[in-house]
């Protein structure tokens, strides 16, 4: 995902049973991160997956990023897939050979993040002209 903005962050205060905060400090170690930014990318994620089930997030070479359930798509490659098909969801599901509602769902979570998705788009035109230069 991309950067969340720069609001001043909140304290939150809750109790959490004895096994869950174990394995949140040890997936933390793994990760090489603290416990607080694990948990609040679980919260903030959490909270994206309520409202958006078809959407998961996965980790990649440029971080972490929104991607569609059931594909091996991020959103802002389905969001751009219809944008290059004049607006039309359905023409981007048939080329992608993905159910209808995965692209409408992808164009919901755009609705709601779209600067995260421009961020992503934006980052894989930048790689596509580079390796473009070089060829």
């Amino acid at each position: 995902m991309a950067e969340q903005g720069r609001e001043t962050k909140q304290p939150l205060t809750f109790r959490v049973q004895p096994a869950a905060l174990r394995r949140l400090r040890h997936h933390a170690e793994e990760l090489g991160v603290s416990q607080t930014s694990l948990a609040e990318r679980y919260l903030e994620e959490g909270l994206r997956r309520d409202v958006h089930p078809l959407v998961y997030f996965r980790d990649g070479a440029g971080g972490r990023r929104a991607a569609v359930i059931g594909t091996r798509l991020d959103v802002w490659q389905v969001v751009d897939t219809v944008k290059n098909s004049d607006g039309q969801a359905d023409a981007a599901a048939t080329y992608l050979e993905i159910p209808r509602a995965s692209v409408y769902a992808s164009l919901r979570y755009y609705a709601e993040y779209a600067d995260e998705i421009d961020h992503w788009t934006k980052r894989a035109a930048g790689v596509a002209e580079r390796e473009q230069s070089l060829s």
